[in-house]
């Protein structure tokens, strides 16, 4: 049988392995940040009636732009946005591929915050462009002086910052991203996919779009709308971003389907969030639980919680799965994810983390 290193496949791509975590079929599933909770009833009905009437025109390219889509994200979020600045794609890891193919790419860099989205390596690895292993404080923090200045060592030419940060979950001080902004010679990415889950009085880098045509906000509606299955992400940049990426999208890379479902979940908004507020006090819980019970846990700003385990992560985490809870092993040493999921899910792993079962 053939093998992967019997194929002439590039070199840089020799001995790696695909992205993905564990799927698992266990009772407690709490390794992949999804929400929890299923599609209410009068959400299904609608997303189905909204696919439904695309069915008879499947011979027929979809809008190959999304403009009624874009027109409505852009007043889902506010800050004076409009279509113009507005673009999506089949999740924001699709999007910030596009970026990259835009202002990454061969004889480029990208300057990430690690740890940080173990995805934007590969990204660049899979676009051809160089990765900058950028370092965070002991802390897990990323300060404005710390952030500038390797910013100003690299000089790269798409710096990517996370706001809620994965894996650890706390958002950035804004602070931080004016001050790359500033010093950054290409774009600066902001990804906020766990926006919606930031803690009362958490900014987003959207306010700082006017007047900073080389910041790009993403998003994704996989999170807090719990529509991961529905695969759709966007951006919110100013429209000459928009523009450039339009260079290089596939062609009618966003499927009628998709488009009539994510307009029809972005029209029932306040249903498909009302699970938001519910999944933060479940995260809140597990912080509060945890550091109880002597365990350091990252201040988190979204729907998961990094927390120490005290040894090898590994062994803790084989531990809480033969309880019937998966949890993520992020490759950080010492340390493990657990999303926050419903009250039940929480109860099932507190208890498999208690003291007594440790």
């Amino acid at each position: 049988m053939t093998s992967l290193d019997d194929l002439p496949i590039r070199d840089e791509l020799r001995g790696r392995r695909p992205y993905g975590a564990p799927q698992l079929e266990v009772p407690v599933r709490l390794n992949t940040n999804e929400n929890s909770y299923p599609v209410p009833d009068a959400v299904v009905e609608a997303i189905g009636k909204a696919v439904a009437v695309e069915l008879r025109d499947l011979n027929r390219y979809p809008d190959r732009d999304a403009v009624a889509l874009r027109t409505d994200l852009a007043d889902y979020l506010g800050h004076g946005l409009t279509t113009a600045n507005l673009w999506a794609a089949n999740g924001s890891n699709e999007i910030q591929q596009q970026l990259l193919q835009a202002f990454g790419g061969p004889g480029r860099s990208m300057l990430g915050f690690t740890p940080a989205y173990s995805m934007h390596p590969l990204l660049a690895l899979g676009t051809g462009t160089r990765w900058l292993d950028g370092r965070r404080g002991a802390d897990f923090g990323l300060t404005p002086a710390d952030a500038v200045a390797q910013v100003r060592q690299h000089q790269p030419d798409v710096v990517f910052l996370c706001s809620p940060n994965n894996p650890t979950g706390t958002a950035l001080d804004p602070e931080v991203v004016t001050a790359v902004l500033a010093a950054a010679p290409g774009m600066v990415v902001v990804d906020e996919a766990y926006a919606e889950f930031a803690r009362p009085g958490t900014p987003s880098a959207l306010s700082l779009l006017p007047g900073h045509p080389r910041l790009v906000v993403t998003r994704t509606m996989s999170k807090a709308f719990g529509f991961a299955g529905g695969r759709l992400g966007y951006l919110a940049a100013d429209p000459a971003v928009v523009d450039a990426i339009q260079l290089v999208r596939l062609p009618y890379h966003l499927s009628a389907l998709t488009q009539a479902a994510a307009r029809a979940a972005l029209a029932h908004r306040d249903a498909l969030l009302a699970t938001v507020e519910v999944i933060k006090e479940q995260r809140d819980r597990i912080v509060a639980e945890l550091r109880r019970n002597g365990i350091t846990v990252a201040d988190s700003d979204a729907n998961f919680v990094l927390f120490e385990v005290g040894g090898d992560q590994a062994t803790v985490w084989q531990a809480l799965l033969d309880r019937g809870v998966l949890v993520r092993d992020v490759g950080l040493a010492g340390w493990l994810r657990v999303t926050a999921g419903t009250p039940q899910e929480t109860d099932a792993f507190l208890a498999a983390m208690a003291p007594s079962e440790r």
